[in-house]
């Protein structure tokens, strides 16, 4: 069967084909027809670059309370600088050279207790004394004060927080010590049992090397 599209077009019902000027219709605008506009395009984001991940350095992974100060404060006076500490003993070391401080030169000036704190680091850095700080001070025969190798009990009042911020500016080396080097000390009425030399003599103590 055939059917001629003039036939069509014209027997068309109202409100379709009906009154439709075929001259008009160019084959331009019917190519048109199925031409998406632009805002018609949907616009697809470009997919994101995967960025590989960036392994931090060992001073980013620090926690920044931990990393250390760009520059180290100074002091005035020695005074100043046990002022500056807090009395937390955090850690062994530090306990056990506090509590020499305290047992040996609570009494004594600054620069006595400092210089106290420096014969027990001098010692541990020797190689001719255990290799640390607690191990120094329980050294067998070497502190009255110790019992048992152990330190006695304390009692946390003014004299020991003043023991504990003398402990951390000698570990920090805040502050030079009139002793330096030294690595005995006695009473001055008392010499070391071995041949030394006399490097300072500060309140009731004559250090030695």
């Amino acid at each position: 069967m055939t059917f001629s599209l003039a036939g069509l077009l014209g027997n068309s019902a109202p409100g379709h084909a009906t009154g439709i000027d075929r001259t008009t219709v160019s084959l331009t605008a019917l190519a048109n027809l199925n031409a998406l506009s632009p805002q018609n395009v949907p616009q697809v984001a470009p997919a994101a670059t995967p960025v590989a991940a960036v392994e931090k350095t060992a001073i980013e992974k620090t926690a920044p309370e931990q990393l250390a100060p760009a520059e180290e404060e100074e002091f005035d006076t020695l005074a100043q600088a046990v002022a500056a500490q807090d009395s937390a003993a955090a850690d062994d070391a530090l306990q056990c050279l506090a509590g020499a401080i305290y047992f040996e030169s609570k009494g004594e000036p600054l620069t006595g207790q400092l210089a106290v704190a420096e014969v027990i680091i001098n010692r541990a850095k020797s190689g001719r004394f255990p290799a640390d700080v607690c191990a120094v001070v329980k050294q067998r025969g070497q502190f009255s004060f110790v019992r048992g190798g152990q330190i006695p009990t304390i009692t946390k009042g003014a004299s020991y927080r003043t023991a504990v911020a003398v402990a951390k500016v000698a570990l920090a080396s805040a502050w030079n010590s009139p002793a330096d080097k030294a690595l005995y000390f006695n009473t001055p009425d008392r010499r070391p049992s071995v041949r030394a030399i006399k490097v300072a003599s500060i309140g009731n103590h004559v250090f030695y090397r």
